[in-house]
């Protein structure tokens, strides 16, 4: 019985059924299921899961933030990653060739495509001062460690400096990493708009980002699916070594019990509920269009009902076990300080780059831990990386669509990495990390909720939640669970209706530490959150204009009704109603010159479909 089920694994088919030739032999498969979850894990688990969970968990009520987390993860995070993964899947296209569901939504796959290329911008130069930050690490004395360099002020004040001096100084401490983070790596500027000059060390590793990212993918999922084997397990390895050496330091209990002891009294906060909701949301990388993407390459017959809620609990466990291993040593450092957890306590930019490489420079062989570090989180945002640049060249090739386009392929994936890159240069000047922060709050913030709750609307109440509930049991061999079924048409869009109104509400101004943008900025950071969301009401009234019918309501109609090539993309998948129909000269032809009439009659009888009691057509053996 093991061996099957690992064989059912492997051939991608659901279990109990007769495995079959399914490849796509025009667009690739993956090589087996094992990469294909591996590389969406790779892609859902991602920086946030690092600097910004643990800080969320403890401000929020720490282990009572837990409650609600994994409630929504339960009723939002799978529902809407199962969604996403059997969309494409059943399709095998890509976020834009999906939308054959209903054509006059196609505007949200061109939305996930322009919010995927600006986190691609961002997230690749996020990776770069990684890996700028790995390679400074491979010395005997880490850079950071003490006041003593060129660009330190009179107010740094180091960890390892005499501890007496530190808690009797009323002036504002500045640590070594922080002058080293502001006025070294970055040589900040004082504004937005006060590029400055690009800094060349950080240019030189976005070039070895980039170049990375498009070596693994020069063949596409072929190349990619073998890359993650590595990439999406070794950060558990390095998460693992940096707790168990976390949780041997002296304060490290104090620094986790900071993180998980429950303020229950915060469970009733609304706040509480929807940092829970939207960290489950962005976390999961639903809306970006990657999980329809890499669904796409699946087998047709696999089953990704119980892919999506693996990845999913992986996804949220994984944030949690991130949470140990950062707030051990920062509770290492709070105790080494004789300061409270809070005072030490980061997230983002901040934790990744100051607080973690200042606690690690108490550690014995420093540069060691560093390099382990450092090279984790570069790990985890080329898994989502790999995802976002394979999104674009995927919607690129399938809408294009011909064998040119096809065979050429590399070049496509070469175009858009070369063009990441020259887009990626301004966030490598002194004023970078204040675009990048535009970026990161307005690119992929709200527009992302609208686009997901849109693409519920269309499947569940346009294309009909009927007909996706049949497609389904034709895909997997059973319908989706009635849980999901309700979650789908009713609970899910209501908590990313609500995602949305508390993101309206919440709103503040960005800033970066005291830095306030200017009203400018904060307009350009509306307009690229307005440009993926505007995609959406543009293409539906240029289809609806496009449409045959002579009123309004025809052409809505036509325009929101599910184009002919809908469906599985082999024709061996296209039974029932997907069956494709002959002409009656063809008929006619196959009565005139039967070869063997009883067979074909036989075999006609056989393969048609059942007229169900509500006049759809079921095949007899749509239930493998």
């Amino acid at each position: 019985m093991a061996d099957k089920c690992s064989e059912g694994l492997l051939n991608g088919t659901v279990p109990g059924e007769q495995g079959k030739q399914e490849k796509s032999v025009k667009r690739g498969n993956w090589g087996n299921q094992i990469e294909f979850v591996l590389t969406s894990v790779g892609y859902a688990v991602g920086l946030g899961n690092v600097w910004r969970f643990p800080y969320l968990c403890y401000r929020n009520g720490g282990g009572a933030f837990m409650f609600p987390y994994f409630i929504m993860l339960v009723f939002c995070g799978i529902p809407l990653f199962f969604m996403e993964l059997s969309f494409g899947q059943f399709a095998s296209q890509g976020c834009l060739g999906v939308w054959r569901v209903s054509p006059m939504f196609k505007g949200v796959g061109y939305g996930m495509m322009v919010v995927s290329t600006y986190i691609g911008i961002y997230y690749n130069v996020v990776i770069c001062i990684a890996f700028y930050y790995f390679f400074v690490s491979m010395t005997h004395e880490l850079p950071w460690t003490y006041c003593s360099n060129p660009w330190n002020t009179p107010d740094c004040m180091g960890v390892l400096d005499n501890i007496t001096q530190l808690l009797n100084t009323t002036q504002k401490r500045t640590s070594p990493s922080e002058e080293y983070w502001r006025r070294y790596v970055l040589n900040l500027s004082d504004d937005i708009g006060n590029l400055g000059e690009v800094r060349l060390p950080l240019l030189g590793c976005l070039g070895v980002s980039w170049v990375v990212v498009f070596l693994c993918l020069i063949k596409g999922v072929k190349s990619s699916g073998k890359v993650v084997y590595f990439t999406a397990t070794f950060p558990y390895v390095v998460l693992t070594i940096l707790f168990v050496r976390g949780i041997t330091l002296e304060g490290a209990v104090t620094g986790i019990m900071y993180y998980l002891t429950p303020q229950w009294d915060k469970i009733l906060n609304a706040k509480v509920w929807g940092d829970a909701a939207s960290q489950i949301f962005y976390s999961l990388g639903c809306a970006w269009g990657g999980l329809i993407t890499m669904a796409s390459y699946n087998k047709f017959h696999n089953n990704c009902y119980r892919d999506s809620i693996i990845i999913s609990i992986t996804n949220c466990a994984t944030s949690v076990y991130a949470g140990f291993v950062i707030f051990s040593i920062l509770g290492f450092m709070a105790n080494h300080l004789g300061v409270d957890v809070s005072k030490v306590a980061d997230h983002g930019p901040g934790l990744a780059f100051v607080a973690y490489p200042e606690a690690l420079t108490l550690l014995p062989i420093s540069p060691l831990w560093s390099i382990l570090f450092f090279f984790m989180l570069i790990l985890l945002g080329l898994g989502t990386q790999f995802c976002l640049l394979e999104t674009l060249v995927t919607a690129i090739v399938d809408e294009v669509g011909n064998e040119w386009i096809i065979r050429k392929k590399t070049f496509v994936t070469l175009g858009v990495a070369v063009a990441g890159f020259l887009l990626g240069v301004p966030l490598t000047t002194q004023a970078g990390i204040y675009w990048l922060l535009l970026m990161d709050n307005y690119a992929a913030s709200f527009s992302l909720v609208v686009i997901s709750c849109i693409m519920c609307v269309a499947i569940m109440y346009i294309y009909g939640h009927r007909n996706y509930f049949k497609d389904i049991e034709m895909m997997l061999g059973f319908p989706p669970p009635l849980f999901f079924q309700i979650c789908w048409r009713f609970i899910s869009p209501a908590i990313i209706f609500f995602i949305l109104v508390f993101t309206v509400i919440q709103y503040r101004p960005i800033s970066y530490n005291e830095y306030v943008y200017p009203t400018w900025a904060i307009s350009i950071g509306f307009l690229m959150a307005l440009s993926s969301v505007i995609c959406i009401p543009i293409y539906a009234i240029y289809k609806v204009c496009r449409s045959e019918g002579d009123t309004l309501l025809e052409r809505l109609k036509n325009a929101t009704k599910a184009s002919k090539d809908w469906g599985p993309a082999l024709p061996e998948h296209r039974s029932g109603r997907y069956a494709p129909a002959f002409s009656p000269s063809t008929e006619s032809h196959l009565e005139v010159q039967p070869l063997q009439p009883e067979k074909g009659q036989s075999e006609a009888a056989a393969a048609s479909p059942v007229q169900g009691s509500n006049g759809s057509a079921h095949s007899q053996d749509s239930r493998l």
